[in-house]
């Protein structure tokens, strides 16, 4: 959320940053070092490395010596690391991300992937074991290690496969003909293309033929990553960084599996949060909701529709002048907030708000959020020891330093006094924005009271308030001192808003710990993650809690959801979403994200909305969210919107069972709740490039239109059979196109992948407490064997720690459904029906657990080859359904 006015867009300050440009090939003949005092073990070696005469000093001067330690930590993976053992440099701080400890058994000779070196100069691989593949390679590139530039540079294969390497816009499958990815956290309205965003991943899982791995640097510096082909067609990924140490994280994968790299990788990075089930939902918001009339006016109207509305959202509309930890008494009094709040409750329903980490910087007048954090002098500091101040929404502000030791004791405080259920506004989630964190001042920033006044900000309200005593819930109708070294380093990241500090706090600002912003940036976003959930969990102990963050960076996704910022309604958002969702749902461990449905900024369109309502249903996080000076876009808006959005939640809500059990399964290991077609065929080449098909889950193949305003796709379907989610009826896949015609603004492709058996609720409801009261049915979707499977996790959908739990395995093989489990959690539901997939012909006989069924309990539909079978009995323990030809 951002804001709107041409004055206060992006200011590029590029003149105040002195990059020096140095050719490629310049820094490839650098000497590099030797290794020297080689020292192994059985989980790996250390050794000194020794700089070589006549160093390059591009950037500084290059480290006399440095150290490496390479530990196989377990099987799959190896951690290698090299640090200046002079000086105590910085690193990703274990409280921000907790490091996994080493396998006692492991063992260099048996590991999956190996480390192979040379000593002088100085280069090292990682290779496969199993094939003697290299995976990764500095051979001919030699290390540069300098106080505030890194460089470490890896051959890649002709035509490589990379993914990840976020937050940007770029494809999915990256284009790696000089593509430079920038690492530096930054508020991005629109979505440049090209051009850092929110958050920091530096991880990328690289696919071949034979097989697939990961690599993760773990350092929080801004940095470019480039992807290169050279004049002889080499490519190369080069990492070139501006601080930290080199800390790297290599991952085997698999040969068969794509997934099991994902797993690995959360090892690391951490497994993704349980989510409650209502958050799966759908949830509706807008920046731009004038009082509390407007809110509830629009809770109104989506019952009124007939579309499921989960969770109402308010953004910064709802504060006092913008100041968190306010409501105007105006506009958004606190009686009929909490009237608003006990209406959702009353219905099942649920509301969120935002929270942005900038307060208000106003001493002396009686503001508690200000005056408690200053009591607790829990302020971000400038260099001279005053309060560091920026311009945000509520006019000059302060940051909160989330390395303090008092901050969660300040944090937790006011979220528990100002959401408190008993008097204040009783939220059952929150939302974090701002939190790269955005600053709107311009640099230098001498006078941020001036600019505030120039800026507006805060921004006056633009229409009268509305009589207290309105109705709601009825008929709706209705100068500082500044360090060269940490402003602007000698090698400038190509950061969109130009120098380090534009846009954001200033990079010379030390923390209560001593660390120093221009280190510490890129996790201000996750550590804010991490505060907010933890006084959630205070204020509600024993829930989970629900939060949606805008910044991220390694390790998020084990606290936090993230919506995928402030894109535009454009078509080319539409298509850019899917990419933006593949990367944090299947790369970063980040799987609980979506995009604004129907685009955050200008104005979408009545076709643009309908297919982004669909497409939209298959986001993990599905939420519609729009601008102050845009047109309302509430799906209820045009017909044929309210109706692709009620046929695709019916969808959503029928499959959220099965897309619940995925996000458990997530949080257990790590497996992705999304897939992109290359995790199910990964020797299928034809996949790899594909970023607008995806896997809802491990089964739904979602192909939305993605042409501007069509009514036909083109879609690839795998050598495999598929079976047609609307009909049922199966579908052989021959490793081709094929085009879908007359796929209307209601409609969205969907296919069913064979092996698998489905548990679907039997039909949808309003809400998802209502949705838990509604039957099963199970669809068995056979392969080429006349195999499937499937699972089915239920719990309460809202404990963190679980007292009972139902888990049921579906098998299915020589014509015979076994369902089978623990059913500790009591579903108080039946089974309505089993519906059996690529049957020829009518069967001869079905029994079920030995009971042969009556000509009035099986259906047989010929043209679309489905068998139904009614069932009928409590889903409270196995049960078996067996047809015979």
């Amino acid at each position: 959320m951002r804001r709107t006015t041409a004055v206060l867009f992006l200011t590029a300050v590029a003149a105040s940053v002195s990059a020096i440009q140095v050719d490629p090939s310049v820094l490839d003949a650098c000497p590099g070092y030797s290794a020297t005092n080689i020292k192994t073990r059985r989980d790996g070696l250390t050794a000194d490395l020794v700089l070589l005469p006549n160093p390059c000093n591009v950037f500084g001067d290059d480290i006399q010596k440095l150290s490496l330690s390479v530990i196989y930590e377990t099987g799959n993976r190896i951690h290698l690391k090299i640090t200046d053992p002079s000086v105590e440099r910085y690193e990703v701080p274990e409280s921000v991300l907790p490091r996994p400890k080493s396998k006692a058994t492991t063992n260099a000779h048996s590991a999956a992937i190996q480390f192979n070196y040379t000593s002088s100069p100085f280069s090292f691989s990682i290779y496969r074991a199993s094939t003697r593949e290299v995976l990764f390679t500095t051979a001919g590139h030699p290390l540069i290690f300098e106080p505030q530039y890194l460089r470490v540079k890896t051959k890649l294969p002709s035509n490589p496969n990379i993914y990840g390497l976020g937050e940007h816009t770029n494809p999915f499958h990256l284009p790696t003909d000089n593509t430079t990815l920038t690492l530096w956290s930054r508020d991005a309205f629109g979505l440049p293309t090209g051009t850092n965003l929110y958050g920091n991943h530096p991880v990328y899982f690289e696919h071949r033929n034979t097989g697939t791995h990961g690599v993760l640097l773990l350092n929080s510096n801004g940095m470019d990553v480039k992807l290169t082909k050279d004049d002889s067609g080499e490519s190369a990924l080069e990492y070139n960084v501006i601080g930290g140490v080199l800390d790297f994280y290599f991952f085997a994968g698999s040969e068969a599996d794509p997934t099991q790299v994902a797993r690995q990788y959360a090892e690391v990075a951490g497994l993704p949060a349980e989510v409650p089930y209502w958050s799966l939902g759908f949830h509706q918001c807008r920046f731009g909701y004038q009082n509390f009339v407007d809110v509830a006016q629009v809770i109104s109207k989506y019952a009124a529709a007939q579309i499921p509305l989960e969770t109402m959202w308010t953004d910064i509309d709802y504060m006092d002048r913008r100041r968190i930890f306010t409501v105007d008494p105006n506009y958004f009094p606190l009686e009929r907030m909490r009237e608003i709040v006990a209406y959702l409750h009353a219905h099942d329903q649920h509301y969120v708000l935002m929270t942005d980490p900038a307060v208000a910087y106003l001493p002396g007048e009686g503001y508690a959020a200000y005056d408690n954090g200053k009591a607790l002098d829990v302020w971000l500091k400038a260099e001279n020891g005053s309060e560091s101040l920026g311009v945000v929404w509520p006019g000059v502000s302060v940051y909160p330093d989330w390395f303090h030791p008092k901050i969660q004791q300040y944090w937790t405080s006011e979220f528990g006094s100002f959401y408190s259920p008993e008097t204040g506004i009783d939220i059952d989630g929150a939302w974090i924005d701002m939190n790269e964190p955005a600053n709107f001042c311009n640099l230098p920033c001498d006078d941020p009271f001036q600019q505030a006044i120039d800026q507006s900000m805060p921004p006056p309200r633009a229409n009268p308030p509305p009589d207290p005593n309105t109705p709601i819930f009825g008929n709706s109708t209705s100068e500082l001192t500044k360090r060269e070294d940490y402003l602007n380093p000698p090698y400038a990241i190509n950061n969109a808003a130009g120098a380090l500090s534009s846009k954001t706090a200033f990079t010379d600002i030390k923390h209560a710990n001593g660390l120093l912003e221009y280190n510490t940036h890129n996790i201000y976003g996750t550590m804010m993650s991490v505060a907010t959930r933890k006084a959630l969990l205070a204020r509600r102990p024993g829930k989970r809690p629900f939060v949606i963050t805008r910044s991220t960076f390694v390790g998020a996704g084990a606290h936090v959801g993230k919506w995928l910022g402030d894109n535009l309604s454009l078509w080319e958002h539409y298509r850019f979403s899917i990419a933006g969702m593949l990367g944090f749902s299947s790369i970063y461990q980040v799987p609980m994200v979506g995009s604004d449905i129907c685009g955050f900024g200008g104005n979408t369109t009545e076709n643009l909305c309908a297919r982004w309502a669909m497409l939209g249903a298959f986001y993990p996080f599905m939420r519609n969210h729009n601008i102050d000076n845009g047109i309302s876009q509430e799906f209820y808006v045009w017909p044929s919107v309210a109706q692709a959005a009620r046929n695709a939640i019916d969808i959503r809500y029928r499959l959220l069972d099965y897309f619940y059990t995925a996000f458990h399964q997530s949080h257990m290991d790590g497996t992705p709740v999304l897939h992109p077609l290359w995790f199910k065929y990964p020797k299928d080449s034809n996949t790899y490039a594909l970023e607008h098909q995806f896997f809802f889950g491990d089964s739904i193949l979602v192909s939305p239109v993605t042409d501007d305003d069509a009514t036909s796709v083109s879609i690839y379907l795998p050598r495999d059979t598929f079976y047609d989610f609307a009909t049922l009826a199966p579908i052989q896949g021959t490793a081709s196109n094929i085009n879908l015609g007359n796929v209307n603004f209601t409609q969205i492709p969907l296919h069913i992948k064979s092996g698998v058996v489905l548990p679907l609720r039997a039909q949808s409801a309003m809400t998802t407490k209502a949705l838990r009261k509604n039957d099963f049915e199970f669809i068995v979707a056979p392969n080429n064997d006349g195999e499937a499977s499937g699972s089915l996790y239920i719990d309460d959908g809202e404990s963190v720690v679980q007292t009972a739990s139902t888990r049921v395995k579906m098998s299915f093989k020589n014509r015979k459904l076994d369902v089978s489990g623990n059913f500790g959690f009591a579903t108080g539901v039946n089974v309505s029906r089993v519906r059996f997939l690529g049957i020829n012909s009518p069967p001869k006989e079905v029994v079920v657990d030995g009971k042969a069924m009556g000509a009035s309990q099986v259906s047989y539909d010929a043209a679309n080859k489905v068998l139904d079978v009614s069932i009928g009995k409590p889903f409270a323990k196995d049960f078996s359904v067996r047809y015979s030809d």
